[in-house]
């Protein structure tokens, strides 16, 4: 019976045999086989199981700035910064890298109580450090989880030029921005705080990618996954070409050095900025990267106020510049015309009281001579004619009392009072269409920014257009390599051509005729065309303004300068626009066959920044 049993189960005995043998090489393969994957393969498995994937975003370059002739403003440079994982980060990591970056534990902690990172991200939390610290942390790799080394860049400014207020700095983002911003941006991030930076942030910044890494278990980056194959990659910001000439803006910075002052050079015919100054300025590069805190309150706190942008921010009387204006009012409103004559006693009596003309007494005089020598008692005269309404709406017009929207943030609208303006500001009762004396020589209420009043100058210049002002010409598509120009507004102005032609005809004979108060800014061979100003200021010394263009035949370019606290505008700003144009036209900028301006005192360093002065009412004016 056992025999059929034997037979049944299992056949021969060789099918027995067969049988046994395959068992034995299974098991062997078996057992083979988890020898290998244990201590062979152990450690390489191991690793793989305590990897994890994740995405993370990959920053792209910011676009490059170029000036008008291709020269680099502003481009990127790389450096290093230290990143933690929250969810990885040990206490003894903590105490470490604060040893290496020689800073307290609870800086650190600040920082990413601050930032709020996710537990599963890697944000960023010290930048621009030292390679000697980057070494450092590297040596000692494994002692510090969740700890991690980025790659980034920040802006450098290859030339000697500052263009500070124009072009702006980039730094991390805030709190605040980080809920307004929309879904780009991380805690960490940077992005434009102001400037053209702020501006053309969305088309400088670029487009994120993303990189999928493997992290081991102390929460650091070890490989790629899947060779790159799954990534998706960032695309490199725009790059902006400006109408800036960086040549021509590093000379009227050291022309304004030291002082309290602001330039702007203008293409009238289409509002490109050539050239943007505002002093004291400050260096970019304190922005660039890491800024010392104690750096950056000595700014915030210096006298001179570095951070104000004096070009499109500070207002300022007009001065005698606004007497063009008031010109044209009345010769539009057939008020006066080229030849109608004021007589100048040297005073004006309006409401008991003397406003005095400068100079002397001029006796009678028309309007283009009294562009000429700046006749205080013309204007006078003419404003009292023209009234509170109408200069008001000549005023806005022109564009004073609101933005001259330049492609930058944070400008200055200026105050140009109107009748409701003023019975708001003093009550209904309480003055009188006499307080329009002082608007005509551009006092008083009547206040203005330096970008402002170059806009006004490039309309006379131009025949009457008022141009956007602007520095952007042409931004270029990394994507597409496309170089799209930028659109910009104009407004011809309802002024007939006659009577714009006699404002021009005056401003030639500032600078070009005996008696002009202006011969301090004459060029050989160039008809240059300007208005000086003296305007009073309740806070301190008189500022001096000058605004010019040139040739007076299609002109090219306008210069508009004040300088803060130091007396007349054709002994102080007069020979800075000269030396500007003379750059511009490709002369010698410091010769000057017809005149030597006067010694002018230094400016203390005390006097404060300009305030609106609307709320004084003055009653005469110093010399032009």
């Amino acid at each position: 019976m056992a025999s059929v049993v034997d037979s049944f189960e299992f056949g021969t005995s060789v099918r027995r045999n067969i049988i046994i043998v395959l068992a034995v090489v299974v098991a062997v393969v078996f057992t083979l086989r988890l020898v290998q994957l244990q201590f062979v393969e152990g450690r390489f498995y191991q690793e793989r199981s305590e990897r994890a994937i994740k995405p993370l975003s990959t920053k792209p370059l910011r676009g490059t700035l170029y000036d008008r002739h291709g020269k680099t403003i502003v481009h990127n440079i790389p450096y290093f910064a230290i990143a933690v994982t929250p969810k990885d980060f040990t206490p003894e990591s903590r105490r470490m890298l604060a040893h290496f970056l020689d800073v307290e534990v609870d800086e650190i902690d600040k920082r990413l109580a601050k930032k709020k990172p996710s537990a599963f991200t890697s944000t960023a939390i010290f930048n621009d450090v030292d390679y000697a610290v980057v070494a450092s942390i590297e040596e000692n790799w494994d002692l510090l989880p969740g700890v991690e080394i980025m790659a980034q860049s920040k802006r450098t400014y290859p030339n000697n030029s500052r263009i500070t207020h124009l072009l702006g700095y980039i730094k991390e983002i805030n709190e605040r921005q980080l809920g307004s911003e929309g879904d780009y941006y991380e805690p960490g991030d940077m992005i434009g705080y102001n400037g053209l930076e702020k501006t053309y942030e969305h088309i400088l910044r670029g487009k994120k990618g993303v990189e999928y890494a493997a992290y081991n278990r102390l929460g650091q980056k070890v490989a790629s996954f899947n060779d790159g194959k799954n990534d998706i990659a960032s695309h490199d910001g725009f790059d902006l070409n400006l109408a800036l000439d960086l040549d021509l803006q590093e000379y009227a910075e050291s022309l304004l050095d030291g002082q309290r002052a602001a330039a702007v050079v203008l293409d009238p015919q289409n509002g490109e900025i050539l050239a943007f100054v505002s002093k004291p300025d400050y260096d970019l590069l304190t922005f660039s990267g890491r800024t010392p805190v104690d750096v950056y309150r000595q700014l915030r706190d210096d006298e001179g106020k570095p951070f104000l942008n004096r070009v499109t921010n500070a207002i300022y009387p007009p001065g005698s510049p606004w007497k063009m204006l008031v010109a044209l009012a009345g010769l539009q409103e057939g008020i006066i015309s080229e030849h109608t004559s004021y007589q100048c006693t040297g005073s004006v009596l309006v409401g008991g009281r003397p406003f005095k003309c400068h100079g002397g007494v001029h006796g009678p005089i028309a309007v283009r001579r009294a562009l000429k020598v700046s006749c205080n008692s013309f204007f006078y005269r003419l404003a009292l004619k023209l009234g509170i309404d109408r200069m008001s709406e000549y005023g806005r017009l022109f564009g004073f009392g609101s933005k001259a929207s330049i492609d930058i943030h944070g400008e200055s609208k200026g105050i140009m009072p109107s009748r409701q303006w003023m019975n708001k500001q003093y009550g209904q009762k309480n003055w009188t269409d006499s307080r329009v004396v002082n608007w005509g020589i551009g006092q008083g209420e009547v206040t203005v920014t330096p970008l402002q009043l170059a806009t006004y100058t490039a309309a006379l210049a131009n025949g009457g257009k008022l141009v956007q002002p602007h520095a952007v010409r042409t931004v270029h598509n990394r994507q597409t390599g496309s170089i799209d120009p930028v659109a910009y507004g104009s407004e011809t102005l309802p002024i007939e051509a006659q009577y714009l032609q006699i404002i021009r005809e005056g401003m030639y004979d500032v600078v070009n005729e005996l008696g002009g108060t202006a011969r301090s800014a004459r060029i050989p061979d160039i008809e240059v065309c300007g208005k000086t100003g003296t305007a009073q200021n309740p806070h301190g010394r008189d500022h001096a303004w000058f605004t010019c263009f040139a040739p007076r035949t299609n002109p090219s370019i306008v210069v508009t300068v004040i300088v803060e606290n130091s007396g007349y505008g054709g002994a102080v700003a007069g020979p800075v626009c000269r030396k500007i144009m003379r750059k511009y036209f490709g002369l010698d900028p410091e010769e000057n066959p017809y005149y030597t301006p006067a010694p002018v005192d230094s400016i203390s360093p005390a006097v404060p920044a300009p305030a609106d002065s609307s709320s004084s009412l003055v009653e005469s004016i110093g010399e032009e």
